[in-house]
């Protein structure tokens, strides 16, 4: 049911929002050229990693060692805007329609998160991630780390179809809102460098 739901869902959102992506398409060439997507290998079910597609909104600039600057400072402000209304995250219909992702569970986070999690952080890969979750809708990226884990295991524990329509529901009203998109003084949030708990291996 829940499969049937995101493909019904997913191919109705891409047909209503087509003219929709296509301008921020073309958006995101003009201001920021090429590649138009910004695509990244991700944990999905049980930590099988896939690769995620998103619009890019920062640029690719570097410091003098080849690294990439700061989230902040690589952050436009036309992938501030593209953020802010979430069209970033549409190009991840086809994620769901390819199967790597649901609408709604647990966000797919970095791969170097893996073996960060504590045995109970880890429980959030029973289930294929999602575009929005429960902690989404209790905080995104306004809250921290232990926080949204916690939120992630509690969606895995009471998962539900009508759980999913609450969330997608709150999820539109977040958006036009604008609430939680980044951390204090920060693009999105502060990298997870683990909790103090035991750690466990996502592959143990």
């Amino acid at each position: 049911m829940k499969r049937i739901f995101d493909l019904i869902v997913s191919l109705a959102v891409l047909i209503i929002f087509s003219i929709i992506i296509a301008i921020t398409a073309i958006i995101v060439r003009a201001k920021l050229g090429s590649s138009i997507l910004f695509k990244q290998q991700r944990p999905g079910l049980h930590g099988k990693p896939f690769y995620v597609y998103k619009f890019r909104t920062m640029t690719d600039e570097k410091d003098a060692n080849g690294e990439l600057l700061p989230d902040y400072v690589r952050l436009t402000k036309t992938g501030k805007v593209i953020r802010k209304l979430s069209l970033d995250e549409l190009p991840q219909l086809f994620n769901v329609l390819k199967g790597d992702i649901s609408l709604v569970g647990p966000r797919p986070l970095l791969m170097e998160y893996l073996d960060l999690y504590t045995q109970e952080q880890a429980r959030r890969h029973e289930v294929k991630p999602g575009i929005t979750g429960w902690a989404q809708v209790n905080g995104r990226n306004a809250i921290s780390w232990e926080d949204k884990f916690e939120l992630d295991v509690w969606y895995v524990d009471n998962r539900s179809f009508w759980l999913d329509i609450k969330i997608l529901f709150l999820t539109v009203l977040k958006v036009f809102k604008s609430e939680g998109i980044n951390q204090d003084g920060q693009a999105t949030m502060t990298k997870f460098k683990g909790s103090n708990s035991k750690k466990v291996s996502i592959n143990d």
